[in-house]
């Protein structure tokens, strides 16, 4: 731990903090959606932009795991299919993109990928009253180059896919089912990519999400426990807001 601190400069709050952005996506992918909002612009802020995608990608695969075992088998691979190509299409976009711009700039990246993805979040909760429904191909396409985007740049395409799933009218299983192998296959379909494109995920790295493993695994018990009792109206409100708040940090 004591070389891994030397290694990328961490001092004791960043570490406090690294457990906390662990243990929150485990409860993102337990059942509390949008909570790990909160992570990206939190790492983003420890390590910087392009690095921070590179600690956070193995810890979401971890964290997918949970996921993809409690939900298996409720995913509707139709839909999710659909979607895949066109998602993949929106990685290699924005793999392109990364390679272009400097540290400084994917931060800000990042940060103007999270406003809109809670500006997204806010429409499809608060705004949006119409039923959604699509089954034209355009439909999976736009959402699935625009979630592949906010994912490889972000690791925030959660909402983008929710409204694709919603406009499918899945039961709360199903959609959580789906999300869960979506995100899987998506992300370890990243990280290659990552490693070997971007070179943001190392030996070190990789041995800093392993030490976070427990708070992952801690992450999700809370969040199959504590889901129902957190009113959600509150719950969605203060994610939105402190994640505004870190991703302000970020642009500035």
């Amino acid at each position: 731990m004591v070389e891994l601190s030397s290694s990328f400069g961490l001092t004791i709050t960043d570490w406090s903090l690294i457990v906390v952005c662990a243990m929150l996506v485990g409860m993102a992918k337990a059942g509390i959606p949008g909570i790990s909002m909160i992570v990206v612009p939190t790492l983003a802020l420890i390590f910087g932009g392009k690095q921070s995608t590179g600690i956070l990608l193995p810890i979401l695969i971890m964290a997918d795991v949970f996921g993809v075992i409690y939900y298996h088998r409720h995913a509707h691979w139709k839909h999710l299919l659909r979607a895949l190509p066109w998602a993949i299409l929106g990685l290699l976009l924005a793999l392109w993109v990364g390679n272009q711009v400097n540290d400084s700039q994917f931060k800000r990246m990042i940060a103007i990928i999270v406003f809109l993805s809670i500006a997204v979040m806010i429409w499809k909760d608060y705004g949006y009253k119409k039923e959604l429904t699509s089954d034209h191909w355009s439909f999976a396409a736009l959402l699935g180059i625009m979630g592949g985007i906010a994912t490889m740049i972000g690791n925030v395409a959660g909402p983008i896919f929710a409204i694709y799933l919603l406009a499918m009218h899945l039961d709360k299983k199903s959609y959580i089912g789906t999300t869960a192998w979506f995100f899987f296959i998506i992300n370890v379909l990243k990280f290659p990519l990552q490693a070997l494109v971007w070179k943001n995920i190392s030996v070190n790295s990789l041995a800093l999400d392993l030490m976070l493993l427990p708070a992952i695994a801690l992450g999700a018990w809370l969040g199959i426990t504590m889901v129902k009792r957190i009113p959600e109206l509150i719950y969605k409100w203060l994610v939105m807001a402190i994640t505004v708040v870190s991703a302000f940090l970020i642009f500035v």
